[in-house]
């Protein structure tokens, strides 16, 4: 593949209490022939994210329309798995509603932190979502007591199929512990109970130790996943892979098509990208430096070759 940086868009720039800095997980969809809605988690001055939304002009993406007064997702009550901030997931189109699929943060005394998947449902063209359950659709289990974060969600032959982010323990560097996880696959009847049989679909490689947000996508009937992955030197970087079922996957990092930029905003790091195809075009979104804190880019797919 081969991608064409168009910019940077957006990133909050401290107007609002609960939006400081920040825009994670950058997730489109098309709202309307009009208008590209990106959500994104927005941190507050404490570093929680709560979930907003970026409406750029879909024929010149660089054009901001407009950015959420409040968040469409705030944070869980108090002892609630998603008390100490909410980011994306995933957002899709169900009925005449859209569900958003969230990963929610919560503080706990004998680890960094605990991270399992929310689902709420938005009735109002996706202004705001209301929570199905104050406790997870993706819970703890054995393959993951810390994290299991979905990312991506597609519904096929009637099935809800979810990619997540499992954890594997945590990573010591400098003395400091960071999540290690990889990447599975779990499938639902009604998107909100999970089928306890899931598979693995990318494992660790080299000196990662930790690939995530996983995000699949069709290009030419071909199906893809974007992840991203870290090691503990600070890389974190997107890598590519191609599947024919979804579950056994290949990757293809040296095909992924784009690279750091030699100074700015994407310099250090790129990572999360998600895409949305939108008046013949395949875009990208996706966040750069120190995981979104100066907000999110796009490009535009050149080629698929």
């Amino acid at each position: 593949m081969k991608w064409h940086k168009k910019g940077h868009i957006y990133g909050p720039k401290g107007k609002q209490v609960w939006a400081q800095n920040s825009a994670l997980t950058p997730t489109p969809i098309l709202l309307n022939p009009d208008i590209i809605r990106v959500y994104a988690g927005f941190r507050d001055s404490q570093g929680v994210s709560r979930i907003g939304f970026v409406d750029l002009d879909s024929s010149n993406p660089n054009k901001v329309l407009q950015v959420s007064e409040t968040p469409a997702l705030d944070v869980g009550q108090p002892g609630a798995f998603d008390d100490n901030g909410v980011i994306l997931g995933d957002v899709i189109q169900v009925g005449n509603s859209l569900y958003m699929y969230y990963v929610g943060f919560q503080l706990v005394a004998k680890a960094k932190f605990l991270a399992f998947s929310g689902l709420a449902i938005s009735t109002d063209g996706g202004d705001s979502f209301t929570r199905v359950s104050r406790s997870p659709v993706l819970d703890r289990a054995d393959e993951g007591i810390y994290i299991r974060a979905i990312h991506s969600v597609h519904q096929e032959s009637g099935l809800f199929r979810a990619w997540y982010a499992c954890d594997d323990g945590w990573e010591l560097i400098d003395g400091k512990p960071y999540p290690r996880y990889q990447i599975r696959h779990a499938s639902s009847v009604d998107g909100v109970h999970f089928d306890p049989d899931t598979q693995p679909c990318i494992a660790l490689s080299g000196d990662e130790y930790r690939i995530g947000r996983p995000r699949v996508f069709f290009i030419a009937g071909q199906r893809y996943m974007h992840f991203t992955w870290g090691t503990p030197r600070g890389d974190y970087f997107p890598g590519l892979a191609k599947s024919d079922d979804g579950l056994n996957w290949t990757r293809i990092d040296d095909q992924l098509g784009i690279s750091l930029a030699p100074e700015g905003w994407d310099s250090q790091h790129l990572c999360y990208p998600a895409l949305l195809q939108v008046n013949g075009k395949t875009l990208m979104f996706y966040n750069g430096n120190n995981m979104g804190s100066e907000g999110f880019g796009w490009a535009e797919l050149e080629s698929a070759e």
